[in-house]
């Protein structure tokens, strides 16, 4: 069994269409398929149903495809391994970032560069669950989420910093001149919030409720950028991180106010998978974020002046 015949079988699980399958693999079709019959014979079990198309994998296709995955990540990170001791750590570092932590990755990917200067960095805008997917699935090698909200399920967590909720609006709105807000004044205004596929989402609704209040935003946006373009416009406020202080708290326009009740704070950090040995890329992150002061650069960025 060679480890082509693994990828091509992955392929074509993917892509569901022999054809495809073969132009994404840079292979003609019938080399592929002859590979997909050399990996039936191998395994002694039929793997893909076929008539005069893909139909689908069969049950043991299924496991295979599982196991496949698997092998194929051992892989090539046994290769980026085996490289990185020579010259260095190369590659991509895939990293799923839930929106309400967009604020402070850079502090995360930053220290992981400097560290490997060679490495590139792609961060994906995920929902909690989209990272729990993407670890399962191999498509990420590390999330930065909540990590008792809602906690995901076969994971290492790594505790970053604490997040807290600050309220956010133009610098000519009536509560910018207020020195703290309430939750009620703030439920009262014309919301801009995270849509409720977000967990961020979700923990303001259980906040306000446990003020007996309830959150009923006149737009809703699964990105920050959407909450942030209205905060400019129509007199919105939002409910936002207190690291949006760090992004936007030298924008002139803009305000944002410490709520003066005490509202719990949410842990948010690295979560990696628990597969032993880590891949490189996950490992070397693991490194770089072990021991670094990342609360207190979270917080040192939050006390710079503002409006």
């Amino acid at each position: 069994m060679l480890v082509r015949h693994l990828s091509y079988f992955v392929t074509l699980a993917r892509e569901r269409h022999f054809a495809r399958a073969a132009e994404a693999s840079n292979v003609t079709q019938s080399t592929l398929s002859a590979a997909l019959r050399k990996l039936e014979d191998d395994l002694q079990v039929a793997l893909v149903v076929r008539n005069q198309r893909f139909v689908g994998l069969t049950v043991e296709g299924e496991h295979l495809l599982a196991w496949a995955r698997q092998i194929l990540i051992d892989y090539d990170s046994l290769r980026e391994d085996l490289s990185g001791l020579r010259t260095g750590l190369k590659g991509t570092l895939r990293l799923g970032v839930i929106p309400a932590a967009m604020g402070a990755v850079g502090f995360l990917t930053t220290r992981f560069r400097e560290a490997h200067p060679d490495a590139c960095v792609e961060i994906r805008s995920l929902s909690s669950r989209e990272i729990q997917k993407g670890l399962d699935g191999f498509e990420i090698e590390a999330g930065l989420t909540y990590l008792e909200n809602e906690p995901l399920d076969r994971v290492r967590r790594v505790p970053l910093y604490h997040e807290r909720y600050i309220l956010a609006m133009r610098a000519d709105h009536p509560l910018a001149a207020e020195a703290q807000v309430s939750w009620e004044q703030a439920c009262g205004q014309r919301l801009v919030l995270l849509s409720e596929d977000m967990q961020n989402r979700r923990i303001l609704d259980t906040l306000a409720a446990a003020f007996g209040l309830e959150l009923r935003p006149t737009v809703v946006s699964n990105s920050f950028l959407g909450v942030c373009a209205h905060l400019r416009e129509g007199g919105f406020v939002s409910i936002v991180p207190q690291t949006f202080r760090h992004l936007f708290g030298g924008t002139a326009d803009l305000a944002m106010r410490d709520f003066a009740e005490p509202t719990p704070h949410q842990a948010v950090g690295l979560v990696l998978s628990e597969r032993d040995p880590l891949p490189p890329m996950a490992s070397a992150l693991l490194r770089t974020t072990l021991g670094a002061p990342f609360a207190a650069t979270v917080e040192a960025a939050e006390r710079r002046p503002i409006p």
